[in-house]
């Protein structure tokens, strides 16, 4: 039942969205801002840049709420895959009007340029996104430099629980490559801009 109640809340504010009760957007906004934020900031690299794509995105969000479809997954998945659409859009076309300009670089540049931040970006969310239990042993493994056996005693878990959530947050982490190429979008998204 528990994991039931997160769509529950996602299908619920998809119709209140559809019937335009602006509360609902501000509720999303609180909800989600950052996420929207962190992940257009992870591909774009500059503030001001990342807040027009948060505003783009809330703003495609409250014109177009029959947009998202609560069977194809989580609303937070959605609104990940939107942001990072419109993310390396705006980064390609920022990068070409730059080459067009006469900057350095090439095609190819570019190209490496928008699939390094798509991967980054896909990152940051899978570990966003993962349960709390892979996420906190990957943290310690990463941050903290511990080993299974360490992660294991500062988790409170068995060795084998501590090995398993490891892999678990490794494999879940290697996905982040599978993200269909330079424009390849959060799990779950579905959505274009």
């Amino acid at each position: 039942m528990p994991k039931e109640a997160p769509r529950r809340w996602d299908r619920r504010m998809q119709q209140r969205l559809v019937h335009g009760e602006a509360a609902a957007l501000g509720e999303l906004y609180d909800r989600f801002a950052s996420l929207v934020h962190g992940l257009a900031h992870r591909v774009l690299g500059d503030e001001s840049a990342a807040d027009r794509v948060t505003r783009e995105v809330f703003g495609h969000v409250w014109e177009n709420p029959d947009a998202y479809d609560p069977r194809q997954g989580p609303l937070r998945s959605w609104l990940a895959g939107l942001t990072h659409q419109q993310a390396v859009r705006r980064l390609r076309e920022t990068e070409t009007e730059a080459l067009a300009r006469g900057g350095e670089g090439t095609e190819e540049d570019l190209e490496r340029k928008v699939r390094r931040a798509s991967v980054a970006a896909r990152a940051d969310y899978i570990v966003t996104a993962m349960p709390t239990p892979l996420r906190a042993a990957l943290e310690l493994a990463y941050f903290q430099r511990r080993d299974y056996r360490q992660t294991a005693a500062d988790l409170g878990v068995t060795e084998d629980e501590a090995r398993r959530r490891l892999r678990l947050g490794l494999q879940l982490l290697s996905t982040a490559n599978d993200a269909g190429g330079a424009t390849g979008t959060a799990p779950g998204s579905g959505a274009g801009l």
